[in-house]
């Protein structure tokens, strides 16, 4: 067994808000847990109590299935017949087993279990994959104490409410356990909760001292202990409960929970009592049900079968009447029909039951207006999108070796829909990791390196100087040379400096080694600063850096240090410092030890720095302080934060050099840099332990104020300050999230961040990703303090948030500014009173109006909340992305699930739709896949109502020139083969090849992509035009040939045309009209169009030339119809000619106009990329990509030309002032 750690620190003691250990209850009464929600008791390691009535707890099993063997068949038809198409195709199948159907039964029920069946394998398919990974998941091992003190180990699946678990460092807690010890002396432990919120750094646990002696596999023997608690909910951060142990009761908290799917950190084991297991864990309390989705076309879909069931119907009802008065009044003089021994089906005496009957025959027989096939061809064409989606190598990762995967096919066309995204932050925009940049010491601003943002904008002022001066573009090489030079000529020393854009290559290098450090400027490095004039104040900052941290060391095998800190930004602060020369190298239960070295060629002294106390940071201080003695006794308060706070807390005589700090936080703010302000005070003894005193009184204080009165007394030291300097760090998130963003937003996307991160995180990472950016206004609604009792606290907070969003609403809606923007910042304590029925429409009206939204410190189950409010409140499509378990809910509630394939778990995957390796390839999934399949679905959907209308209707027109007998013009065989295979190709061709833009245009041209989500291509308006096309080409083909062929000769013999004869021609001009049709709609063609378009015509020709040949007993009237009859008449081909081209003239009369008159944007590329003006006329071509942007407030290329705006603000009033300077200057001849 491997023994405890000692020798480390009692973080209970260096921790002064949240490491508190609370003593033994004074009183049961005082904190006992009774009513509803508090009935939950856990009998210590005796398992076996709970499968016991009253208890009963869930097995630890758990199940992300949408089925099972059960459920799968009931639940799965279900979903088939939710489609109305084969609702009714269901109908028929049943009806042709009657004997007044025109079909045999067979042809009507093989089509439907063929369609059925093949969507149902589909979903199973995808439903195993699920099991499969639960299955994985189950079957983990965990060391499980199975008595007298031993433990070995046992699948996940079999752990009970209870048990004991032995957790080992790296693994994942598997089940919500109560920490009983860990290898730490004081029972600390590390826990990551990625999975959870999102966040990467690490959460400091403890257990109770009580239990610290459980600190082997045998002290387990004869441990035995009670917890009474709450019931399982999906809350996160809160628990409650009492821990029974030898004849006392012991408070619970969450420092004392360890959470299913977090991880054990840098800790070698902890012991754990099993609470919650299975899905009564809280993660799997924020999970929601595998959803059933549906495409915004496919719903549609069932709304154009229901006017085509109307259509067909109606034609029904005539052709019925029609026949029944046929039946009535010419039936006697029919003698050939023998009408005295006529069967009800034709009886003059009960023309109503004829024509019931009649109706019968006719629903089945005009069926083929409503296309079985269509729902074949689109399964079959989504999955070949599918295939192209996970074989594209533009999306496929080489670090990770992760492709791009359409984990169901089912909504292809939805991402070229989507509206807004919901995004998690951590793993899915950032990588956590802080590169320090600048800095401001003493007045002084150090560091010339740039951020991206600099970086652009100077590109850009250079394009546009030198446009306005040469009229020609500038190549790229020179535009930095250029930018210096509107900088020195435009800018005086006073104004913001871009600075040098040409970074030497060696430094360059020698930076991006460094992880962490991307700092650029001698004047510090190297012992360089001892040489500043304020070389003081600089040794104190760099001292800061190295000290006022709650970061742990860790050697690595350079010889140097890893960091383990709260946050990322702390890590970077200490690796800047151990760069300057200051090596943050120990910590104790009571000293901070930094090597400093003050030359690069000196030796390191190590230098203790006590600690005395510790003030964290939290979300409403914005700030953290240490207090320190030094060396030589001094003690000093060391602090950093937020600027707006440590400003206002500045003493008169430490304001020295806080105007150059401000200019130099606003300059890095404008650079998309994260700033700190850094400040000290010194402190007499006296003055120190009187505060001390009551600071040590705070922290035993008991009950629910302990928090405020601790934030009182540190406030009372925290004033006074001295201002030394500001941090400026760049947030690195993952490679290309600025760019894709910054395309995303031009496509006209709305783009929200869910995260569980802390708000001052999320605003920053607003910030680095360019959601949020300098000058944007920002509405924050949070939750107020207040001390009124519980029951008036809640209608006092509503209230305060619904006076807070109709501020914010009315603030939006009174903005006269065109280029203002609006940030949404809201917390997810506040969100508990957002998303209530009376007041969440409100919410979601003044998030709608706001650029950019960020969701802070929200559970998974909140950001599934979000994601439906926003889905069913804009009725627009919604698309989630995400990385982590707790991203889960949310991806399973919008309309599309985005997983990230990231390295913890594969947990969103699963659940997702789509799964990219990194957030960039989003821009691709969407902007080019998911616009081309959109494109491609839609006009295959209109087409296929198209050529089925266009045929199924002549047949109706035949009915009423035939008496309305149920005689269809028709072989049976041309009827059978016109979907399957005479026009099926040409169709699924479409839906798999079309392009109207190649995915270069797509990307250069990003408004294009509004095209789906304004539905230009699926709305009524072009549906019933397709449909409109189809009836005007049935009317062309059916009269047109009645009239050629009507009382004409049509042989050499001078015989006319027989029925084989018409119906055949009348077939041939459909098969050419159609495959004409769609050879018209395609705007890319390849061999394979060219193959299946006139290859399906090719066939029809060799089928009929082959059928005619077969015996007459199988071909019936087609015997040798081809070569006999059509071939030799010459009326045959000008027929199919005449009439093919007639059906087509409204279709290119339509095209002709809209692209002559009212061109969409792509016709306009495609014509100048036809004419080569993208090669020959640059200026063109910039201008047209430059309008193929939505206008956005929010993206990379927003925040530049906010950023060009100020500056050339700047330089107008510059050149104003020389103008002003110059008029009043006298002349002198």
């Amino acid at each position: 067994m491997p023994s405890r750690t000692r020798g480390k620190l009692h973080l209970s003691k260096l921790y002064s808000f949240s490491c508190f250990r609370p003593d033994v209850l004074q009183s049961d009464s005082q904190h006992s847990l009774q009513g509803p929600g508090f009935s939950r008791v856990v009998y210590c390691n005796q398992p076996r109590l709970h499968r016991k009535k009253p208890f009963k707890y869930p097995t630890n099993s758990i199940s992300t299935t949408k089925y099972n063997i059960i459920t799968f068949l009931p639940k799965a038809i279900f979903e088939q017949f939710r489609r109305v198409a084969n609702l009714y195709f269901l109908m028929a199948a049943i009806l042709s087993l009657t004997p007044v159907s025109p079909f045999q039964p067979i042809s009507m029920i093989a089509p439907l279990a063929f369609v059925v069946g093949l969507s149902m394998a589909k979903e199973a398919l995808e439903d195993w994959r699920r099991f499969m990974q639960d299955m994985e998941v189950n079957s983990r091992k965990i060391n499980m104490h199975k008595g007298d003190g031993v433990f070995s180990y046992k699948a996940w699946q079999k752990i009970r409410v209870g048990d004991v678990v032995k957790v080992e460092k790296d693994q994942f807690f598997p089940a919500d356990l109560l920490l009983l010890s860990s290898s730490y002396d004081d029972g600390i432990c590390y826990v990551e909760t990625m999975n959870l919120d999102g966040e990467t750094n690490l959460k400091v646990k403890r257990s109770l001292e009580v239990t610290l002696p459980l600190d082997d596999d045998a002290a387990f023997k004869d441990f035995t202990g009670t917890i009474r608690c709450e019931d399982p909910n999906p809350t996160l951060y809160t628990f409650v409960g009492n821990f029974e142990y030898e004849r006392q009761v012991y408070a619970l908290d969450p420092n004392q929970i360890l959470l299913r799917d977090s991880k054990l950190r840098n800790t070698t084991y902890v012991y754990g009592v099993v609470i919650f297991t299975g899905h009564d864990t809280k993660v799997m309390q924020n999970s929601t049900k595998s959803p059933s989705k549906r495409s915004t076309i496919e719903r549609k879909l069932d709304s154009i079968i229901y006017v085509l069931f109307t259509l067909l119907v109606l034609i029904s009802l005539i052709s019925s009447i029609g026949f029944a008065v046929k039946i009535k009044y010419g039936m006697p003089d029919w003698w050939y029909m023998r009408p005295e021994a006529s069967t009800s089906m034709y009886n003059p005496e009960k023309p109503e039951t004829a024509g019931i009957l009649h109706l019968i025959t006719a629903l089945i027989l005009y069926g083929y207006l409503i296309p079985i096939s269509l729902y074949v061809s689109i399964e079959v064409v989504k999955v070949l999108q599918a295939s192209f989606i996970n074989k594209d190598l533009l999306m496929f990762d080489e670090e990770s070796g992760n492709p791009a995967q359409a984990r169901t096919s089912n909504l292809n066309e939805d991402l070229g829909q989507v509206d807004t995204i919901l995004s998690d932050k951590t793993g899915t925009l950032t990588c956590n990791q802080m590169d320090f940049l600048k800095c401001s010491i003493a007045g002084t601003a150090y560091g010339v390196g740039s951020s991206e943002v600099e970086i652009a904008a100077a590109k850009q002022l250079a394009s546009d100087f030198n446009g306005q001066n040469s009229g020609a573009s500038t190549p790229m090489h020179n535009r930095p040379q250029l930018s210096m030079e509107i900088r020195r000529s435009n800018l005086g020393d006073s104004e913001i400096e871009l600075e040098s854009i040409a970074t030497p290559k060696s430094e360059k290098q020698q930076n991006h080694m460094i992880k962490g450090f991307s700092f650029v400027d001698s004047r510090l490095m190297d012992g360089n600063w001892l040489k500043e004039p304020d070389a003081n104040v600089i040794l104190l900052f760099f001292r800061i850096l190295a000290v006022c941290h709650t970061a742990i060391p860790e050697p690595n095998e350079t010889g140097s240090f890893n960091y383990e800190a709260e946050s990322p930004d702390e890590a970077s602060f200490l690796v800047a410092a151990r760069e300057f020369g200051f090596e943050f190298c120990k910590r104790t239960q009571s000293s901070v030890f930094v090597q400093e070295r003050y030359s690069s060629s000196g030796d390191f002294v190590q230098r203790e720095f006590k600690i005395l106390n510790l003030l964290e940071f939290s979300s409403k201080r914005k700030r953290m302080s240490v207090i320190v003695q030094d060396e030589d006794g001094q003690i000093l308060l060391m602090c950093k934060g937020a600027d707006s706070i440590i400003l206002d807390r500045l003493s008169k005589t430490g304001r020295l050099y806080e105007a150059e700090t401000r200019r130099h936080l606003t300059e890095y703010g404008e650079a998309g840099l994260r700033t700190l302000a850094v400040a000290y005070k010194k402190l007499e003894d006296l003055e120190y332990h009187a505060w001390n005193s009551e600071f040590q009184k705070a922290k035993t204080t008991l009950g629910s104020d302990r928090e405020a009165v601790l934030e009182r007394v540190s406030d009372m030291i925290e004033k006074d300050l001295i201002l030394v300097g500001a941090t400026a760090v760049e947030d690195k998130l993952q490679k290309g999230v600025p760019q894709c963003i910054d395309k995303l937003a031009q496509a006209g996307l709305k783009i929200w961040v869910l995260t569980g991160d802390k708000m001052e995180t999320a605003i920053n990472i607003g910030f680095a990703c360019s959601l949020l950016r300098q000058g944007m206004k920002q509405i924050q609604i949070t939750t107020m303090d207040t001390d009124i009792l519980a029951r008036d606290a809640n209608k006092v907070v509503k209230e305060n948030i619904l006076m807070q969003i109709t501020n914010g609403s009315q603030m939006v809606k009174l903005e006269k500014d065109p280029h203002a923007a609006f940030a949404l910042i809201i917390d997810g304590r506040t969100l508990e009173y957002a998303l209530e029925d009376d007041m969440k429409h409100l919410f979601l009206s003044l998030a709608v109006g706001c650029a950019s939204v960020i969701c802070c410190r929200v559970s998974p189950k909140q950001k599934a909340l979000v994601t439906r409010l926003v889905k069913e409140g804009t009725g627009k499509t919604t698309l989630a992305i995400g990385d982590g378990a707790n991203d889960v809910g949310m991806i399973q509630e919008a309309d599309i699930g985005v997983g990230i394939s990231g390295v913890e778990g594969m947990q969103a995957v699963m659940a997702s739709d789509f799964s990219i390796s990194q957030f960039r390839f989003l821009e691709r999934l969407l902007v080019v896949h998911g616009h081309w399949c959109y494109k491609r679905v839609a006009q295959m959907v209109c087409y296929f109502f198209y050529k089925n209308i266009a045929f199924g209707l002549t047949l109706f027109y035949f009915e009423a020139y035939a008496g309305f007998s149920g005689q269809s013009v028709y072989d049976d065989w041309y009827m059978t083969l016109f979907n399957v295979i005479l026009t099926s190709l040409p169709v699924i061709s479409l839906g798999v090849f079309e392009q109207d833009v190649s995915s270069e245009i797509c990307l250069q041209f990003p408004a294009l992509y509004q095209q789906g989500p304004k539905n230009l291509f699926f709305d009524w308006y072009r549906i019933l035009g397709w449909m409109a096309n189809g009836l005007y080409s049935s009317l062309m083909i059916f009269f047109l040939n009645i009239h050629i062929f009507y009382d004409q000769a049509f042989r050499l013999g001078g015989q006319t045309a027989d029925m084989a004869v018409v119906g055949t021609t009348m077939f041939t001009c459909i098969i050419w009209a159609v495959n004409l049709q769609i050879a018209l709609t395609m705007s890319h063609f390849t061999w394979i169009q060219h193959l299946f378009v006139w290859g399906s015509i090719s066939t029809w020709y060799v089928f009929l030339l082959l059928y005619g040949l077969a015996s007459p007993l199988v071909s019936g009237n087609a015997f040798w119809i081809l070569l006999e009859a059509l071939v030799p008449a010459p009326t045959f081909w000008t027929a199919t000619l005449l009439i093919a081209v007639t059906c087509n003239i409204p279709y290119i009369s339509h095209i002709a106009y809209q692209r002559s008159i009212n061109p969409m944007d792509h016709h306009v590329i495609l014509e100048i990329k036809y004419f080569k003006k993208d090669v020959e006329d640059h200026r063109m071509w910039t201008r047209e990509r430059s309008r193929a942007r939505q206008k956005t407030k929010i993206g990379f290329t927003a925040r530049v030309d906010a950023k060009i705006r100020q500056l050339r603000g700047r330089m107008h009033k510059k050149h104003s002032a020389l103008g002003t300077q110059n008029v009043s200057s006298p002349s002198h001849y």
